[in-house]
C-alpha cells in the first residue's frame, strides 16, 4: 500500500452536547485502589504534591486541582485523606467530589499574602500519621530510577525525612500512578474513556474548523480564533505559528501575518485530548519551491505509511517495542528527525508516560489511552508534517460497557473506524477506539483541506 493525496469527504462525526462527569463514587473507588497499591508496595503512607503545572495526579484522585497555589495530599490508611492548601484554594478543595480533611497551610499561598494562621508543617504531618521509622512514598510528577530522587520542593521532603529519621525512608512513588505498564492512571475506567472521547471531539473539531477556515493574510491571532476555545481547561499552552517561527513548534500565536507558502503548525490541547497538524499554506504541490517539490513523496507519504502501519499494529497485548520498531524501520533515516517516543499515554495531562520506546517489553492493556504523536523534525526546507490524535484500547468487555454507557459516543467511534478503513485505507484491530474527529486525516497543503493522504493498493 502506498500513500497518495486524494479528495476526501471528511464527515462531521459530532460530539455530545454535555461533557460527561465523574461522580464521587468513582473517586472513592480510585482512593481504595490507590490505598491497596500503597499497602502492596510496602509504604506506610503516601504524599501527593501538586502545583498549577503538575496537578493531574491529584486531580485524578480527588477531582480538585489547585489554582495559583500548590497543594499536598496525605493519604493515610483509612478515612478521608488530608489536603494542605493555601488561602485561595481552601474553599475550592472543600467542593471536591472526594471528601478531604482540609488544613490551611499558608506557605502554599502567593508571595506577600497573609501567613499568620497556619500550623507548622511538621505538626500537620505528624498529626496526619507520618511517624519515625516510616516508609513514605511521595508522588510528584516524574518517576526516577533512584528511589530517593523526589521531584517535590525540598522544604517538604526535608521535613518528611526529619520526621521519619534514619530508620525510615522517603521514596519516589509516582510510578504507582503513572508507571507505563500498570500505573493506576494509565488504565482508564469506562467513565474516564467517555471523558477523553468528549475532549478529543472538542479539540479535533476546533482544529478542523481552523484547517478549513485558514486563509493567507490572517494574523496568527486571527487564525487561532477559529479554534473557538470555550474555556475548557487547557492541558498545555495553545500553540500556533507560521513562517520561520513554525520551525520551533512550541510557540504561541503572535501578530505575524500568515503568507501563502508559509510553514504552519497548530496544536490545541485540553484536559484529556490534544490535536496537532502541520503543513504548508499552499493549495498543492505545484506551488512548492522547486528544491522541495517532492515534499509529499519524500516526507509526507513515507510518514503517512508509517502512521498507518502503527495504527494497524495497535492492539491489546502488542508491545511498545514493536510499535517503536515500525517507526524506526520506516522513518529511521536521520532526514526525518524522529527523536521522541512515537506515541504516548494521555490523560488529564497531555503526556502521562510512554511504554513505546526501543526494545520496550511492555504490553499494551485494555483501558490505555494514547496520543498518536510521531513528529518529524527535518530541520530542512521540507519542514514537517504531523498527525496527532487520541485513541484508546478496549477489550470486548470494556467495549460492551462503553457502548452501554454512552451509545452516542460509541456510534461516533464506529463511524471513525469505518472512515479510516473506507476513505483512508487504514484497517484497525477491534480493540482500537479512535477518539479524534480528524482520525488520521492529513492534508499536506492547508489551502486544500479536502485533499488528504490515503493508502491505495
Amino acid at each position: 500500500m502506498r500513500a497518495r493525496i486524494r479528495r476526501v469527504d471528511l464527515p462531521l462525526f459530532g460530539t455530545s452536547a454535555l461533557a460527561p462527569e465523574l461522580g464521587p463514587d468513582l473517586y472513592r473507588e480510585r482512593l481504595a485502589r490507590l490505598r491497596d497499591r500503597v499497602d502492596r508496595n510496602g509504604f506506610d503512607d503516601l504524599v501527593i504534591y501538586a502545583d498549577r503545572e503538575h496537578s493531574a495526579n491529584l486531580a485524578w484522585l480527588t477531582g480538585f486541582d489547585p489554582r495559583f497555589e500548590e497543594a499536598l495530599l496525605l493519604l493515610g490508611s483509612a478515612g478521608d485523606p488530608a489536603i494542605l492548601v493555601g488561602n485561595e484554594c481552601f474553599g475550592v478543595a472543600g467542593a471536591a467530589p472526594l471528601a478531604m480533611r482540609r488544613h490551611l497551610f499558608q506557605d502554599f499561598s502567593l508571595p506577600g499574602q497573609p501567613r499568620d494562621r497556619s500550623r507548622a508543617l511538621a505538626d500537620i504531618l505528624t498529626d496526619a500519621g507520618i511517624y519515625p521509622g516510616g516508609r513514605i512514598g511521595v508522588v510528584g510528577w516524574k518517576t526516577h530510577p533512584i528511589p530517593t530522587a523526589v521531584d517535590v520542593p525540598s522544604y517538604i521532603v526535608d521535613q518528611l525525612r526529619r520526621i521519619v529519621g534514619s530508620s525510615g525512608s522517603v521514596e519516589n512513588a509516582t510510578g504507582l500512578l503513572i508507571d507505563p505498564g500498570d500505573g493506576l492512571r494509565v488504565i482508564n475506567e469506562v467513565e474516564q474513556l467517555a471523558v477523553l472521547e468528549h475532549a478529543a471531539c472538542l479539540t479535533s473539531n476546533a482544529v478542523r474548523h481552523l484547517l478549513f477556515g485558514l486563509r493567507p493574510g490572517m494574523t496568527e491571532h486571527e487564525a487561532v480564533r477559529l479554534l473557538d476555545w470555550d474555556g475548557t481547561p487547557l492541558s498545555c499552552h495553545l500553540m500556533l505559528s507560521s513562517g520561520p517561527r513554525a520551525s520551533l513548534g512550541l510557540l504561541s500565536p503572535s501578530d505575524r501575518r500568515i503568507d501563502r507558502g508559509d510553514w504552519f503548525t497548530v496544536a490545541f490541547g485540553i484536559w484529556g485530548a490534544l490535536n496537532c497538524r502541520a503543513g504548508f499554506v499552499l493549495a498543492g504541490a505545484d506551488e512548492l519551491p522547486r528544491d522541495i517539490d517532492d515534499y509529499v513523496e519524500r516526507l509526507v507519504g513515507p510518514y503517512f505509511e508509517a502512521v498507518a502501519e502503527w495504527y494497524g499494529a495497535l492492539r491489546i497485548g502488542q508491545t511498545g517495542g514493536a510499535l517503536h520498531q515500525i517507526v524506526e524501520r520506516r522513518l529511521g533515516d536521520p532526514f526525518f528527525g524522529i527523536s521522541l517516543n512515537p506515541g504516548h499515554q494521555i490523560g488529564l495531562d497531555e503526556w502521562v508516560n510512554s511504554p513505546i520506546f526501543a526494545g520496550s517489553p511492555i504490553e499494551l492493556r485494555s483501558g490505555m489511552a494514547f496520543q498518536v504523536d510521531i513528529i518529524p523534525a527535518t530541520g530542512t526546507a521540507y519542514f514537517t508534517t504531523n498527525i496527532e490524535d487520541g485513541v484508546a484500547l478496549a477489550d470486548a468487555g470494556l467495549r460492551a460497557a462503553f457502548e452501554a454507557a454512552d451509545p452516542a459516543a460509541w456510534e461516533r467511534i464506529q463511524a471513525r473506524r469505518r472512515f479510516m478503513a473506507e476513505a483512508l485505507g487504514i484497517e484497525l484491530h477491534p480493540d482500537v477506539l479512535p477518539f479524534s474527529n480528524l482520525p488520521a486525516y492529513l492534508p499536506p497543503f492547508l489551502l486544500s483541506p479536502d485533499h488528504a493522504m490515503t493508502l491505495v493498493g
